[in-house]
């Protein structure tokens, strides 16, 4: 019996409970689905073993021997607590055990700051912060390698990566809104006439004659989709669509693309004249895996989330050079899209000390953590488990419902009060307050201790820290942390 993971709440059984409650069915506190499959003959435990393995993905589903062990979906299963690393008694070797053993991605320099600064506080770190410093700190986030000194022939050229990178625009601005800061690119666009629900009128819909500007983004999502192409790809999608829908004080995304760049596929049967097969690490996905399952991740998640996926690239390409073989085994997975903003909306407001920070999210599962970590890593380095373990699982019926959130909020023009940061779930933070830029430092940290759950039932990642991506509405942070509880915030009130 192959079911959603123990201590969770599937996607599909939000939606049909949700119907339910809607057709007036009274009584029904959950509806879950499971998959019953029977296997003739004698089988033994490794081949039962295999079996499993083919149809279910351990990170979202469990196999049950029997039909009666789904009950098991409906119990209540305590959270974790989390543990910590004894870097007092075991110095900086503990450390760095703890380091290949998360798959935390630190460097010397940081495992020595790390140590440092833990022994000058007297203390052992937990394994909350060392995850949530490695996500923060990793090259995924930091982009350390685009920023650093770039030197050139023993030279030290006056500009870094990013530097050459944002030449263009600094040498032509024109027509460009925002670049190079929060979630997206937004360029002038022009008066339109949009179709949308007045929130004065009761919702209803009318045409709203206003300046719109245009939403560009595009980004990469290439360890998940080589590790789990379905997967990969469809979250890829999802956090691009997310991104454009925090833009600004809110936006609406509109039309999507998705492209692929991987090594020779060699189809059984098929293989070209060039193509050779060379190997690849053991636990990522062959460049045909990742095309039959990629795209269809990408597009669905596209098309459930309710944006037509109208644009995509596909090529292959390896090279024999120096006696060595250059190729895609790591794939590229572009996601991408447009969007439109109201022009009063394109940037945000200064969060002040004391604001009210609502963080919308589902099921707060042991998913994708440690993606930004893994994705820093050469392909292959990492452990099987841990590189699998990062790749996050998506849930666009419930991102979609977050973007309603966002839509009532910025279709209130300049009475909205929203002013969303960006999103946490590529770093497995428990709130996405460290990742806004118009967070004053002394607000940008949460207390977790102090957030809500309304999902109970979660396995859910110790002190709070998530990462499943694009799910709404399931805990909430009452206030910013600070010394003295701030007063009740009147803001707050507006928000509906």
């Amino acid at each position: 019996m192959v079911t959603p993971r123990l201590g969770t709440i599937s996607p599909w059984a939000s939606k049909a409970t949700n119907i339910a409650e809607n057709c007036g069915l009274e009584g029904i506190e959950r509806i879950e689905r499971g998959m019953a499959v029977w296997l003739e003959g004698a089988l033994t435990d490794g081949q039962k073993q295999q079996w499993a393995a083919l149809l279910h993905d351990r990170m979202t589903e469990s196999v049950l021997t029997d039909i009666d062990a789904a009950a098991q979906l409906f119990h209540h299963i305590q959270s974790e607590t989390f543990s910590s690393v004894d870097v007092l008694g075991g110095g900086k070797e503990a450390l760095v055990k703890a380091n290949t053993e998360m798959g935390l991605a630190l460097s010397a320099d940081e495992i020595d700051y790390l140590v440092e600064n833990y022994q000058a506080l007297n203390r052992n770190p937990s394994d909350v912060e060392l995850m949530m410093f490695a996500q923060a700190n990793s090259e995924h986030c930091r982009h350390k390698i685009f920023n650093a000194d770039f030197i050139l022939n023993g030279e030290k050229q006056p500009k870094s990566l990013f530097g050459m990178i944002r030449d263009t625009h600094n040498a032509h601005p024109e027509g460009t809104v925002v670049a190079y800061k929060d979630n997206s690119s937004v360029i002038e666009g022009a008066k339109v006439e949009r179709f949308y629900p007045n929130a004065a009128e009761n919702q209803g819909y009318r045409f709203h004659e206003e300046d719109t500007h245009i939403i560009m983004k595009v980004e990469t999502h290439n360890h998940p989709t080589a590790i789990a192409p379905f997967a990969g790809a469809a979250t890829g999608a999802g956090g691009e669509i997310r991104d454009e829908g925090a833009t600004g004080k809110g936006s609406r995304p509109k039309a999507g693309l998705t492209g692929f760049t991987v090594s020779n596929l060699n189809i059984p049967g098929l293989e070209q004249p060039w193509e050779q097969a060379y190997g690849k690490p053991g636990h990522i996905a062959s460049p045909l895996d990742i095309m039959i399952e990629g795209p269809i991740g990408g597009a669905a998640f596209n098309n459930e989330f309710g944006r037509p996926n109208l644009l995509g690239y596909f090529r292959t390409f390896e090279e024999k050079f120096d006696g060595q073989v250059r190729g895609y085994h790591k794939p590229i997975m572009i996601a991408g899209g447009l969007g439109s903003i109201q022009a009063q909306q394109t940037h945000k407001d200064e969060i002040p000390e004391g604001a009210l920070l609502i963080q919308l999210g589902g099921p707060g599962m042991l998913i994708g953590l440690g993606g930004g970590a893994a994705s820093s890593m050469n392909t292959g380095t990492n452990d099987a488990s841990l590189d699998f373990n990062s790749v996050q699982r998506g849930n666009p019926e419930i991102e979609r419902r977050a973007q309603e959130v966002i839509d009532r909020c910025w279709q209130l023009g300049n009475k909205t009060r929203l002013s969303p940061s960006t999103t946490s779930a590529r770093a497995a933070f428990p709130t996405p307050s460290p990742n806004s830029s118009t967070m004053p430092d002394a607000a940008r940290y949460s207390n977790c201790a102090k957030c809500r759950w309304k999902n109970t039932d979660s396995t859910r990642c110790k002190s709070g820290a998530t990462n499943r991506k694009n799910v709404m509405c399931c805990r909430f942070w009452k206030k910013i942390w600070r010394p003295s509880a701030p007063s009740a915030n009147a803001n707050a009130a507006h928000l509906p």
